[in-house]
């Protein structure tokens, strides 16, 4: 069985002139605008990148809290950003990179253990697994 959710985006007049607008189905955005100013200036709106970034960030950080907590440790914080690299190729723009920088406060876990639990959630997590991208994990790790 699948889970299906789903995101929508309407755009026009074509091109570098066009506006856009980005909703999701349970409207935590709705309507919101994009284009060209949004994506390759600083216009107000979103941007792909911006929301392929958010959605990166919450599902590593779901998945490393799920981790954390099957293997014992229930106490903790976590704050995860996500900066995502569009690059002009010769066939256009690709994303190559995700970087994700997390902030962890774990309870009681050594070092080692956290590194290995946080690396696993970085290459398990959907999000991870869908982009065709580099994806690096930089850390502070404060415990007691």
């Amino acid at each position: 069985m699948s889970i299906v959710k789903s995101g929508s985006a309407a755009y026009k007049p074509l091109g570098k002139e066009g506006k856009g607008s980005i909703s999701t189905e349970t409207g935590a955005l709705s309507n919101q605008p994009y284009g060209f100013n949004t994506r390759f200036e600083d216009g107000k709106g979103t941007n792909p990148e911006e929301l392929i970034g958010a959605a990166h960030a919450s599902c590593f950080t779901m998945a490393l809290s799920f981790a954390l907590s099957d293997a014992g440790y229930d106490d903790g914080e976590l704050n995860t950003t996500a900066k995502i690299s569009l690059d002009k190729s010769d066939d256009g723009f690709e994303i190559t990179k995700s970087a994700l920088t997390l902030d962890a406060e774990v309870e009681g876990i050594t070092e080692d253990e956290f590194e290995k639990i946080a690396q696993e959630a970085k290459e398990n997590c959907p999000v991870s697994q869908l982009l065709n991208a580099n994806i690096t994990l930089e850390y502070k790790l404060n415990n007691s």
